[in-house]
C-alpha cells in the first residue's frame, strides 16, 4: 500500500478494529453485487469508496427518470444508458483502483453459478423474489456469504445469511420459494427516498464487516425498519432443518 492509498483509507485504517490488515483485504476482495437500483446504489458507492478490488455490478435496466429520485449514483445525463455503465462511470470517479465489471443482462441460475464462485462476498439488491432465490440457491452452492436487503413504501429489511456456516440460515430458510407473498415493486406502490440509502449502507457496511473481518454481523438475524416511525425491530432467523435449498442432501 503507497502513501496515497494509506491517505485515501486513512479513516479505516485509523480503526483499531480494522487498521491496514482489513484494507488489504478489501483490495484483494471481490465483490458481486445484484441490482443497481435503489439499494444498489449506495452499495456500490460504498464499496468503491472504501476500495473494494474488484465490484461485479449486475443490472439489465438502464436509468430511467424516475430512478433520480432515489438512485443517487445517476444524474439527468445518463437517462437512457445502461445502469451498470452509468454506474462504473461514476465510481470509477470516486476510485479509480477499483476495478469494475458490468453485466449488463438478467441473470438466473446458470448465471449467477460462475459470477457467484468468483466472488469473496455477494450483496443481493434485487427487486424481485425469483432472483433472489437464484442468487441464494448459488450463494449455498458456492458457499459465499449473502447480504440481502429489501425496500417498499416505507419499510426495509437487510439480514446476512452466511452458507460457511452449516448450522446457519438461509435465504430460503426465511422466505420459501412456494411461499404465497406478495411481490410488491416501488414501480407501483412507491419508496420512500431516504429508505433505499438507509438500507443500502446498511448491507455495505455488512459487506465491509465481512471482508475485514470483524464485529458481529447480522446472520441469523433480520432487521426490519419502519421509516415512518424510525423503529427497527429484529427478528431471529433459524435454520430450517427440512429446507429445499440449505438442509443436507436439498437439490439446488
Amino acid at each position: 500500500m503507497d502513501d496515497a492509498q494509506l491517505l485515501r483509507y486513512s479513516r479505516h485504517i485509523l480503526l483499531p478494529e480494522l487498521g491496514v490488515d482489513a484494507q488489504q483485504r478489501y483490495a484483494d476482495a471481490h465483490a458481486l453485487i445484484v441490482g443497481i437500483g435503489g439499494l444498489g446504489n449506495p452499495v456500490a458507492q460504498f464499496l468503491a469508496a472504501a476500495g473494494v478490488g474488484t465490484l461485479t455490478l449486475v443490472d439489465a435496466d438502464s436509468v430511467d427518470l424516475t430512478n433520480l429520485q432515489r438512485q443517487t449514483l445517476f444524474d439527468t445525463s445518463v437517462i437512457g444508458v445502461a445502469k451498470v455503465d452509468a454506474a462504473a462511470q461514476r465510481l470509477g470517479a470516486v476510485n479509480p483502483e477499483v476495478r469494475i465489471v458490468r453485466v449488463a443482462a438478467r441473470v438466473g441460475d446458470a448465471e449467477l453459478a460462475p459470477l457467484v464462485a468468483g466472488a469473496d462476498i455477494v450483496v443481493d439488491c434485487s427487486d424481485n423474489f425469483a432472483t433472489r432465490h437464484a442468487v441464494n440457491r448459488a450463494c449455498v452452492r458456492a458457499r459465499k456469504p449473502l447480504v440481502s436487503g429489501a425496500a417498499i413504501r416505507f419499510d426495509g429489511q437487510v439480514a446476512v445469511f452466511d452458507s460457511r456456516d452449516p448450522g446457519g440460515p438461509c435465504y430460503h430458510c426465511l422466505f420459501g420459494e412456494g411461499d404465497d407473498l406478495e411481490e410488491t415493486r416501488c414501480a407501483i406502490m412507491g419508496v420512500f427516498a431516504p429508505l433505499v440509502g438507509i438500507i443500502g449502507a446498511t448491507q455495505a457496511a455488512e459487506a465491509l464487516k465481512l471482508l475485514a473481518p470483524a464485529g458481529r454481523s447480522l446472520a441469523g438475524r433480520l432487521l426490519m425498519l419502519d421509516a415512518l416511525a424510525m423503529e427497527w425491530r429484529e427478528v431471529r432467523v433459524r435454520k430450517d432443518p427440512a429446507c429445499a435449498v440449505c438442509a443436507p442432501g436439498a437439490e439446488r
